[in-house]
């Protein structure tokens, strides 16, 4: 991993000096250049041993992503059992099962196509064109094109094209709000350092080019963005650990399986045959289908498309699946501030007033010296804080000096309706007071009244007049600036911490301003500089633990860079905790990915909106809180189904395998074991429709949990299904009182095909809730009518003996009042757990607590 420091922009060896900090001569001599640029044939050499000025992008092709959807535990499994299909000739089963994992990819790779590519719109941040000094001239090249010594000219509305020295020229104005998070333009003078990707706003200057590609600023966060998150999500290795659970249990299973078999049909006698190895083989099929969740990514990926498409409707756009599971357990929202929490809209505070008693009068001559319809965030704010702007047209503008940085101020000579000429100047409170001459009891007052503003986070800005030629200069007063936080962002800070969320504050301001935000949205004041806890040395995958205590602690962070946000990420995830980020910038693209769900607000950039997995298509945070009460019931939905699912296939599995081992048969032939994967989990993909409860905190993957639950309800399951088929045994060998019936072992397989049928869908119902079974909420109308529908399929079918042995009517009656007798045992025995496990999570310490969610599975 990378170093945490700014990135030292250069291409030559690492033990050259930092080319942002050494003085301009150093930097000439460094990159063997001259004010006067480099020669074509020089820049054609170092092109060849730099390379080119791009960002470099190492993607797998589509066939290598669409493969990795045929790897891994489940698909393993699935693959196994349409092998051994193909080997014994069960062309139908192999069929079936290769179309669901077929399914499954396609659906996968379908979604990962849809997702955008973070370094794709890292690119297309690039500068296209350059003005570069070449042989004694500059003429505008591709971009791609320029090399570290070469010299570039910048003026107003264009993209700096790589790092940069300003080596001549007045000043430049550079907006690089994208790239470092600061909410103003950055004034620059000679000697001053400029970051690819930044864009001119006032000035024109020309700069020799220290860095290019991925040694700039820019591709060091393209750098980030490509190591980020690289890991699993929550939900994949969910399902991969309850593929490896399943796969431990149906091996061991299917080793009994044939040991009993081979003993019985090879080893007992001396005349077997092919047919008999073939018969185990069909066996050990049998219990492969039977212990596959085939369907379980399927319904997954069903639901949370679902759930992406109803996030859409409250503004949040999906751009990746599985982070719909990872927002339901966030229980830490970093948030950037510029233009998130805030408006990224500077307004006037309260007016400070010195030498006047009228604050319109001070804020009239900020106005008037400033520059209208010239887009300048500052002047704008001043002129708008005039109660009536037409006043200035009282005014007729003489000359106007624009600020720079060598004299921190404007300047505007104007004439009034009466004739008389009048000077006015605002800029760095600092230089205003000194130009005024005050008494020094004034200035100290004035030099408090900046401290004062600078400690709550807001900007000074010094005002005076003169009605001379400004020799003698009248100070006014100090304007306060400030970026007000959005309208809704309190009350969305206080509904997230009510759903269970800690919320931190990452800018790129100051921490003084930070803390002025934090404070006034109810977020905590104690920030902290990320460039005092992060150092140059320190590796972001493996930070210290007092570091990561440290920022788990803090409310936020103030001086922040692409590197520091990654880390802060990083540092929350080492703490256990699943983290979701909210950006906009080019700067926050690096923690975005990282996170366990980036959340793009309105107006992010492409580079943003494409590292981020949750994308916000209205202002502020005010949509996020929905979006995670919706992503909380999309989860509690996929795991009443993965509950659901695994008791079930613990059901099947050992059924068969006791079954065949105690009785000498299985109890479900190769096709009902495919139809009972279809008429399971077909209807049960309306799930995704289904009425949860809403969880009050953040909910995650416990597998400790989840497969206790799921393993006690299906060993209740299996007694449930083996005590029918006792029963059915005890029928077959006893014709004085229940000859009324004839029953076979192809009728007992027909009744336990219909038992696990319709005890599949009322267990579904007994744990899809947490309290009783008939208490609210009730099953939606898809869902209920999609099992309503199956359980008369398949009651029609083993009454007529469609692809079953055909079973007398009464006999599916007594099926059925058999169901829902244990439905009611099932039910009470699930709300006993549940209440138990209560009870013991509430009575562990808090350091217990945090070992059992640690036991989780990991974040992405």
């Amino acid at each position: 991993m990378m170093s945490t420091a700014p990135p030292a922009s250069h291409n030559p060896s690492d033990s050259t000096q930092d080319l942002e900090k050494a003085t301009l001569d150093a930097v000439f001599q460094q990159l063997q250049t001259s004010p006067q640029g480099l020669t074509s044939a020089e820049a054609q050499t170092r092109l060849a041993q730099y390379g080119r000025n791009e960002l470099e992008d190492k993607q797998l092709s589509d066939l290598q992503k669409f493969l990795r959807y045929f790897w891994g535990p489940i698909p393993w499994m699935i693959e196994a059992a349409a092998l051994l299909s193909a080997l014994i000739g069960h062309w139908p089963d192999f069929g079936i099962i290769m179309g669901l994992l077929v399914y499954n990819a396609v659906s996968g790779f379908w979604q990962e196509r849809k997702a955008s590519n973070a370094l794709a719109a890292l690119k297309a941040g690039m500068a296209p064109k350059a003005r570069v000094l070449r042989d004694g001239k500059f003429s505008a090249i591709d971009a791609a094109l320029v090399v570290p010594g070469d010299v570039i000219r910048v003026k107003l509305g264009e993209v700096l094209a790589a790092d940069v020295r300003f080596i001549e020229g007045d000043y430049i104005s550079i907006d690089q709000a994208a790239l470092t998070g600061e909410s103003l333009p950055v004034s620059k003078k000679v000697g001053d350092s400029g970051y690819s990707g930044s864009i001119a706003k006032k000035g024109e200057m020309t700069a020799v080019v220290i860095g290019t590609g991925n040694n700039t600023f820019f591709g060091r966060t393209a750098s980030l963005v490509a190591a980020a998150g690289a890991g699993a999500s929550h939900s994949q290795k969910a399902v991969s650990q309850i593929g490896d659970f399943l796969i431990f249990l149906s091996m061991s299973l299917a080793f009994v399986l044939m040991g009993v078999e081979f003993y019985r049909q090879v080893v007992l006698r001396d005349d077997w045959h092919l047919e008999e190895l073939v018969n185990i083989l069909r066996m050990v099929l049998v219990l492969l289908i039977a212990s596959i969740p085939v369907a379980m990514p399927t319904v997954i990926t069903v639901t949370n498309a679902l759930g992406a498409l109803a996030l859409s409707r409250k503004k949040a756009i999906v751009s990746r699946l599985e982070a719909i599971e990872e927002l339901a357990g966030v229980d830490i929202l970093c948030s950037d501030k510029t233009g998130t929490l805030t408006k990224n809209q500077l307004s006037l505070g309260e007016p400070i007033l010195f030498d006047t008693n009228d604050a319109q009068e001070l804020i009239r001559g900020g106005a008037l010296a400033s520059k209208r319809d010239d887009d300048d965030p500052i002047d704008e704010a001043v002129i708008a804080g005039l109660k009536q702007p037409d006043v200035l047209d009282q005014y007729q503008l003489q000359k106007f000096v624009p600020f720079d940085p060598v004299s921190k101020r404007t300047e505007a000579t104007v004439v009034d309706a009466q004739g008389t000429t009048w000077k006015f100047t605002k800029g760095a409170p600092q230089v205003i007071l000194e130009l005024s001459h005050l008494d020094p009891e004034t200035q100290k007052r004035g030099e408090q009244s900046v401290l004062d503003l600078a400690s709550r986070g807001m900007r000074a800005l010094g005002v005076a007049q003169s009605s001379d030629d400004g020799n003698n200069w009248k100070f006014l007063g100090i304007l306060s600036l400030m970026d007000p936080p959005r309208d809704d962002s309190k009350e969305t800070i206080q509904r997230a911490k009510d759903h269970g969320l800690g919320v931190k504050m990452i800018t790129g301001d100051d921490v003084a301003i930070g803390n002025e935000i934090s404070g006034q949205l109810g977020m905590g004041n104690h920030l902290q500089a990320a460039s005092d806890l992060f150092t140059k040395e320190m590796d972001m995958s493996h930070l210290p633990e007092s570091i990561t205590a440290c920022v788990e602690r803090a409310d936020g962070f103030g001086r922040v860079f692409p590197e520091h946000k990654y880390g802060i990420v990083k540092a929350l995830q080492d703490r256990g905790h699943v983290v979701a980020m909210t950006g906009d910038g080019v700067n926050d693209a690096p923690a975005l990915k990282q996170a366990d769900c980036g959340v793009a607000v309105s107006g992010a950039t492409d580079a943003a909106r494409a590292a981020a997995d949750l994308i916000l298509t209205e202002p502020g945070l005010s949509t996020i809180v929905d979006a995670i009460d919706e992503a909380r019931k999309i989860f509690e939905r996929i795991i009443n189904y993965v509950l659901f699912r695994v008791t079930m296939t613990l059901d099947i599995m050992f059924v068969v395998v006791l079954s065949t081992i105690i009785f000498g048969f299985s109890p479900l032939t190769p096709v009902m074991i495919v139809f009972l994967a279809l008429m399971d989990d077909v209807p049960i993909m309306t799930i995704a429709y289904d009425n949860t409860l809403l969880p009050p905190k953040p909910v995650r993957w416990n597998m400790r949990r989840l497969l206790l639950i799921s393993s006690f309800m299906g060993l209740l399951s299996i007694v449930q299904t083996f005590g029918l088929l006792l029963i059915g045994e005890e029928w077959m060998g006893n014709h004085d009182w229940l000859s009324w019936i004839h029953v076979t072992r192809d009728h007992l397989q027909t009744v336990t095909f219909l038992q696990i049928v319709a005890g599949g869908h009322l267990l579904l119902f007994v744990m899809r809730s947490r309290g009783p079974f008939f208490m609210p909420p009730w099953p939606a109308l898809p869902l209920f009518s999609a099992i309503v529908g199956t359980q008369i399929l398949a009651v029609l079918m083993c009454g007529f003996g469609w692809f079953v042995t055909p079973i007398h009517w009464k006999l599916i009656g007594l099926v059925w009042l058999y169901m829902l007798a244990w439905m009611v045992v099932l039910d009470l025995v699930k709300q006993v757990i549940y209440h138990k496990i209560s009870n013991h999570d509430n009575g562990r310490p808090p350091w217990y607590r945090t070992f059992l969610k640690s036991r989780s599975t990991g974040r992405k």
